[in-house]
């Protein structure tokens, strides 16, 4: 992979999701009440003019649309997140961030980690662009982090990790948040399929649309408006699925323990009587966690 020092950087959008998302992040640290999600690199990897935007005025990114969103990244990031710590606890050696943008649970994690190799799988571009950051923002890398490039819709992800050192054979953690919406149903079930062929004690924590006829009204007009935003920047969202079947194919692929958590499910455990209302609403998305 090219190295970030020599390699033109790609400008950055702060519309794109993966920047959405890392702004949302930021936000929390700086105005959520109490915070639930510690992440404070998350201002640093938004580069300088941005980072500065948003520590300077967090509130121009506080409507209620955008809290709503944010309490969604927030919650999925948790689940990601104590998913990753939980299988590392039990003695997995492997943790994958795959389509990783601007996370940083490997910056973070990666130093108190000193027996476990980190993925971070996304298009070469973005782990320019991130590894670009980090130098800027001062940070170090920690030693077994790596940044592997392959694009889902035309690769085969787990060749290219096997050719950065990754062990099939091994147990995997992997988080895949904030990626479905933008495969189809063929290649997203490709992805969940790789993945049950993996070894005995394999986890996956992800996150997907559900089938618009499922939501109620509002539901579906909020996620109207997040279609079309998305598509507009680009970025169209092209799958969504209904859970209970989505949970018999992911039975039938070989998953043994399946946890498929709604809206509700992390606004109880995350968010429970907050002062401050953070809570998700009608985001159209539920969550799994999915045990080979």
């Amino acid at each position: 992979m090219p190295d970030p020092m020599t390699t033109q950087t790609p400008k950055a959008n702060p519309n794109d999701s993966a920047h959405r998302v890392a702004i949302a992040r930021a936000v929390h640290q700086l105005l959520d009440e109490p915070r639930v999600l510690d992440d404070p690199l998350s201002l640093s990897l938004l580069g300088s003019e941005l980072s500065k935007a948003v520590s300077t005025d967090p509130f121009a990114y506080n409507d209620s649309s955008a809290r709503s969103m944010r309490a969604g990244i927030v919650a999925r990031s948790l689940l990601s997140e104590n998913t990753l710590n939980a299988a590392v606890a039990r003695g997995v050696s492997q943790v994958v961030s795959l389509g990783a943008g601007l996370d940083t649970y490997a910056l973070r994690y990666g130093a108190s980690l000193p027996q476990v190799n980190l993925y971070e799988v996304d298009q070469p571009e973005m782990l320019n662009l991130k590894q670009d950051r980090v130098v800027q923002a001062g940070l170090t890398i920690p030693a077994r982090v790596q940044f592997v490039a392959a694009d889902l819709t035309r690769q085969n992800w787990l060749e290219a990790l096997a050719g950065s050192g990754f062990d099939c054979t091994q147990p995997v953690a992997i988080s895949w948040m904030g990626v479905s919406p933008y495969l189809t149903p063929e290649q997203v079930c490709n992805v969940l399929a790789s993945v049950a062929g993996l070894a005995p004690g394999a986890v996956i924590v992800f996150d997907y649309r559900v089938a618009t006829n499922l939501l109620n009204p509002i539901e579906q007009s909020i996620v109207a408006v997040s279609e079309q935003i998305f598509a507009a920047m680009g970025e169209p969202w092209l799958s969504q699925f209904h859970p209970e079947t989505l949970v018999e194919e992911l039975h039938g692929m070989g998953f043994a323990q399946i946890d498929n958590n709604d809206a509700a499910d992390l606004n109880q455990r995350y968010f429970h009587r907050r002062k401050d209302g953070l809570q998700i609403a009608g985001s159209g998305f539920n969550y799994i966690v999915a045990l080979r």
